[in-house]
């Protein structure tokens, strides 16, 4: 009985008036969804006609022209067309950059991608925008203006669309545009105010990157100290999450720099070396050459220091008795192999004539390689060093057979007309002992005294009193606070 009362419950009328319709929105959204994919393959279609254009030889204005119709279009508003709109808005970038239309780039993503921006999540629009502004940097790498011209006009889109953790990525960027064009003050000001941001919020990754380049920023204004300080920060948010090899390497490579600024040239180069080898893997040339150049300079700083006993804080040691400087072995065949070029025949060049102690070949080479010397500000900073303690290694192996020499028999033999200046900034700086009688243009050489034993035992005695009485004095004051 029952069993033959459910066939008839499910055909009466209420069921009949049910099914229809639900069959009716099935082949509703089977339209759609076919809708979708004609969507979808029309503006596939016409991005196969932009690619044949961009094969031939088609007009830039033909490209835009198309690309643009893409990105304004509204009809298409499927995932697939979502992609292909994206890919749209890349290609656009690339023919703005290559045809160096700069200023269209701020106005593509203002404009013409608003509705193609507008289809998509936050953190999917944040990547593209980035995408676009990598696009941009790695297309023209060398249009610093253009491309902090283009930051400050993203941020201040993303102020008002309030868009805080693009707007934050963006602002990154821009502190490193500004270092890499050496606008240090303006840089480390959105620095601090970003990193007070990041710090609320705890991301890990940007945390990372920005304490790098505050770390840079502070290097380009002599500050090491707190170079040093901010590169420990980077280096402990970097612990607690995954580090990609290129941000390692800039990592190894920032603290590098600050060992060989310290003087410290063999763990100086064990970060080069790390460095260079992450960026070999990486295939990244332009990179892997400057970590090379920074490992040969530390090989020729660190010969130097043990031959003329100098180093980045100025110590000279002229009396050594090695006239040749063992810089062999700086890089290996394969290296020099892979990647030979002016770079590394300039440093090269520097250790042969730093080995001969040659201050003439020395100036030679910096003024026939200035802008493989000149433009990097590690090796123009070192190499500054390096000619002004050579300068005073020279002077002095030239005055010591000497009591009292001529001023114009130094220059002579210098071929300088700088040495009257450069030895007294050497008696001033304790370097050389002795006095210049400009009257009769002669320096008077004194020789080595012994140390008054007496006298220095003499200020250890009145140091240590300095200090008993210190802190004698200390705690009378504090007595009387208890007393009252």
């Amino acid at each position: 009985m029952l069993s033959s009362r459910i066939p008839a419950a499910t055909t009466g009328g209420d069921a009949m008036d049910v099914d229809p319709p639900k069959k009716e929105e099935e082949k509703t959204s089977k339209m759609e969804v076919d809708g979708d994919e004609d969507d979808d393959e029309d503006i596939s279609t016409l991005l196969d006609m932009v690619d044949d254009a961009s094969s031939a030889s088609s007009s830039v204005e033909t490209k835009i022209d198309l690309l643009q119709k893409v990105l304004r279009d509204k009809t298409y508003v499927g995932p697939k067309a979502v992609a292909l709109k994206e890919r749209a808005m890349y290609d656009l970038t690339r023919v703005y950059c290559k045809n160096r239309m700069y200023d269209f780039i701020v106005p593509l993503l203002k404009e013409e991608a608003s509705s193609f921006l507008s289809l998509i999540t936050k953190a999917k629009m944040a990547k593209v925008v980035r995408a676009v502004l990598d696009t941009v940097c790695s297309l023209a790498p060398t249009e610093y203006d253009m491309q902090a011209e283009i930051c400050r006009s993203i941020i201040e889109w993303t102020r008002k669309e309030k868009r805080t953790f693009l707007r934050q990525r963006v602002e990154a960027k821009l502190t490193w545009v500004l270092v890499e064009q050496k606008d240090f003050g303006p840089a480390l000001t959105l620095v601090d105010g970003l990193l007070y941001e990041l710090k609320k919020l705890d991301d890990k990754q940007l945390l990372v990157e920005t304490h790098l380049i505050e770390a840079k920023i502070h290097f380009g204004l002599r500050n090491v100290p707190k170079a040093k300080a901010a590169l420990t920060a980077s280096r402990t948010a970097a612990n607690a999450i995954y580090v990609s090899p290129q941000l390692q390497a800039s990592i190894d490579g920032m603290s590098g720099t600050i060992h060989c600024e310290e003087g410290d040239y063999n763990t100086a180069h064990s970060y080069f070396l790390e460095t260079f080898e992450q960026l070999d893997q990486l295939n990244e040339r332009e990179k892997a050459v400057n970590a090379l150049k920074y490992m040969m300079l530390c090989r020729i700083l660190d010969s130097l220091s043990k031959a003329l006993k100098i180093s980045a804080r100025g110590g000279v040691g002229a009396k050594s008795n090695r006239s040749d400087v063992d810089i062999s072995n700086m890089i290996s065949g394969k290296q020099g192999v892979k990647y030979a070029g002016k770079e590394i025949e300039a440093m090269s060049s520097i250790a042969s004539a730093a080995s001969s102690r040659s201050l003439k070949a020395f100036e030679a080479v910096i003024l026939k390689f200035q802008h493989e010397l000149q433009d990097d500000l590690l090796i123009k900073h070192h190499l500054h060093i390096l000619k002004e303690q050579l300068l005073e290694s020279n002077l002095i192996r030239i005055i010591e057979p000497y009591s009292c020499v001529e001023l114009s028999h130094i220059a002579k033999l210098m071929e300088r007309d700088d040495v009257e200046k450069k030895l007294s900034q050497m008696i001033l700086d304790g370097k050389l002992r002795g006095i210049l009688d400009q009257g009769k243009g002669q320096l008077i050489v004194y020789g080595e005294s012994e140390n008054d034993a007496a006298m220095e035992k003499g200020l250890d005695v009145i140091d240590n009193m300095d200090t008993i009485v210190t802190t004698l004095f200390a705690r009378s004051q504090t007595l009387r606070t208890m007393m009252i």
